[in-house]
């Protein structure tokens, strides 16, 4: 399995990012690639993408080592420093055009966090001092600006200039409001990334004040994640909330998002190296595992997500979904010895292999339905369709095992 994904991530994935989507006119990656194949090489730049291209290449470069991942993630931390980050107010852009002008300035704190991921994966993997000053300044920004201190947790967005925004949607396909699990599970992911850095990189300058007030923000989020997140009675992991933390939005259940969750928690708790938060939190990653099993298929996927309420069930088998699941597994089985969790890992990427690889074009198809059907109205490359979830996948199994 191993070399498998050592292959797949080299040859099939950022071997893809390399050949096609460079912008080698106004800097950059394209924006866009869609479902058929078809570079659009005047779309809008997202954020989320750059900030999730930066974190793969530099993550690659740091576990294999070869000079073209470096030169790519140092491309893509040149074109954020240079074009997403707002120089007036702070933070970064929502999205630029195609020449890298700012078109929609909206301060979203899960894009935010990716930026701060991406920059701290790239100190770690160099050593190098401005990617850590940009980190340490968005870690702070998102404690300045998203932090809701009456109940605790982050909201999701605010307008350019720190004001109140009323659609706070992370998507047209979110509900708006104020809190969400998703911003939440990727805002202590690149905290985790920043303390560890912190602790592999002792020689980047960075004040003890930011240490301190980083490890308190890592430890509130872990309890955020257990107290007010997950759900006691089903151990998924409740979706949307009100500012004090009422469940919004109805029952919704994310396979995709539990299953992440679980093994995110726990590398927050396992890097944060304190056996009392452990001990308390090991038992919430194997639930949640354990509850997010609703999701998986016979063929070894695992389904999107399902409103309880209304009985709808989004049944596709999403790229990102059977990435985390691989990755969530193998994490309850390294941990914990559950030879089944292995089993559900290995069914999974086999499905992977079969159905959404594109071996011909190269990266991963956004899904498949039900009948097997692949999905070619999504990007192949996009706003949302970024060499992260696939490539972390890879990177996490060549690191683990």
């Amino acid at each position: 399995m191993k070399a498998e994904v050592k292959d797949v991530l080299q040859n099939n994935i950022l071997s893809f990012w390399l050949r096609h989507m460079i912008d080698y006119e106004h800097g950059g990656f394209y924006g866009q690639m869609r479902g058929d194949g078809s570079l659009v090489p005047q779309a809008n730049k997202g954020g989320i993408l750059n900030g999730r291209i930066l974190w793969s290449f530099s993550a690659a470069y740091r576990v294999l080592g070869y000079s073209e991942y470096l030169e790519a993630a140092t491309r893509a931390k040149e074109y954020i420093l240079n074009h997403f980050i707002d120089a007036q107010y702070g933070g970064t852009y929502w999205e630029v055009d195609y020449l890298g002008h700012p078109v929609n300035t909206k301060k979203q704190f899960y894009a935010l966090g990716f930026m701060m991921y991406g920059m701290s994966e790239y100190a770690r993997a160099t050593g190098d001092q401005a990617a850590m000053d940009c980190a340490v300044s968005l870690f702070q920004t998102i404690e300045e600006q998203a932090w809701e201190p009456r109940y605790g947790g982050y909201i999701e967005a605010k307008k350019r200039d720190w004001q109140p925004i009323a659609d706070m949607r992370l998507s047209e396909k979110d509900a708006n409001y104020p809190k969400s699990q998703n911003t939440h599970l990727h805002i202590i992911e690149p905290y985790t990334n920043l303390y560890r850095t912190l602790l592999e990189r002792p020689s980047l300058q960075v004040d003890i004040s930011v240490r301190m007030a980083l490890e308190k923000a890592l430890r509130g989020l872990i309890d955020i994640f257990c107290s007010k997140i997950l759900n006691p009675e089903t151990h998924h992991l409740d979706l949307f909330f009100e500012n004090d933390w009422t469940r919004g939005a109805g029952w919704l259940e994310s396979y995709g998002h539990d299953i992440e969750c679980s093994w995110l928690l726990h590398e927050a708790s396992l890097v944060l190296g304190d056996c009392e938060v452990l001990s308390r939190v090991e038992p919430i990653v194997q639930l949640v595992a354990k509850a997010s099993e609703k999701g998986l298929n016979p063929d070894g996927s695992m389904t999107h997500e399902a409103n309880v309420d209304s009985g709808k069930v989004d049944t596709d088998r999403h790229w990102w979904v059977q990435a985390e699941a691989v990755v969530g597994f193998l994490n309850i089985y390294q941990h914990f010895g559950d030879e089944s969790a292995l089993q559900k890992a290995l069914h999974c990427w086999q499905y992977i292999r079969e159905n959404l690889i594109d071996f011909e074009g190269g990266e991963w198809w956004w899904s498949r339905n039900a009948e097997g059907c692949v999905n070619r109205e999504e990007d192949k490359a996009g706003f949302w369709k970024c060499p992260y979830h696939n490539s972390r996948m890879c990177l996490e199994i060549i690191e683990r095992f």
